[in-house]
């Protein structure tokens, strides 16, 4: 099996390093970046990087300004990190496109199994198309259409409108929706999936419609007329 590269972005040499060992020893390849810059920069150099941990606070370049500039090109997944534990960092970073936002410190075990989750998804070759209600979903072109228009989603929200469709009719908790999606047991608010699924209906127009609440429980899919 092809080793996969990941680019790891932080200031602190200690933090690099600790990342570092428990991703190579389940058989990443880590490209380290000690600032914003040096990140961007190697980035584009290397064109096999398949998934970016980023810090937040760095000199040069902050972590915001690296994920701005990266998305402009790419799409490839973003875990961001941060010290910081306030709601706004987080709904930035979603709003900038993070697929997964980790507060320091954690558990680099933790961190291994949501690059692991991430990357699994990812690299999944699915051929099938799906549409429905005006919206056409291609798996392996990781592209999405309404109305024959294509609109732009990050990672997350793509696997989220996949569940979603997939489940078409089902009522579907939150805690099932972080499950499948986001694949890792969550302790927490829901906030995540919130924001989500706003940006997500946002994106879609119309049909965001179709992405119905269930107060108090959570979301489902469903095609009107």
């Amino acid at each position: 099996m092809e080793q996969l590269k990941i680019l790891m972005v932080d200031d602190e040499a200690r933090m690099r390093k600790l990342v570092k060992d428990f991703l190579t020893v389940k058989g990443f390849i880590v490209l380290e970046a000690e600032n914003g810059k040096q990140a961007v920069d190697l980035f584009f150099k290397d064109k096999d990087i398949t998934l970016i941990i980023l810090d937040v606070m760095m000199p040069k370049m902050d972590g915001w300004e690296v994920c701005k500039t990266i998305r402009q090109y790419s799409k490839v997944p973003i875990i961001m990190l941060t010290a910081r534990g306030e709601e706004r960092d987080e709904l930035q970073g979603f709003d900038l496109g993070v697929d997964e936002y980790i507060s320091k410190p954690f558990s680099p075990k933790i961190l291994v199994a949501r690059v692991e989750a991430i990357l699994r998804r990812s690299q999944v070759s699915v051929t099938e198309a799906t549409e429905v209600g005006g919206i056409r979903l291609d798996k392996a072109a990781h592209q999405v259409t309404v109305d024959g228009k294509p609109i732009e989603l990050s990672f997350k929200e793509f696997e989220l409108l996949t569940y979603f469709i997939e489940n078409q009719g089902i009522a579907l908790s939150r805690e099932k929706i972080l499950n499948h999606v986001w694949n890792y047991d969550y302790f927490g608010d829901a906030r995540t999936i919130d924001t989500h699924v706003k940006k997500l209906r946002s994106k879609m127009g119309e049909k965001g419609d179709y992405i119905k609440t269930i107060w108090g429980m959570g979301y489902k899919f469903e095609v009107t007329a």
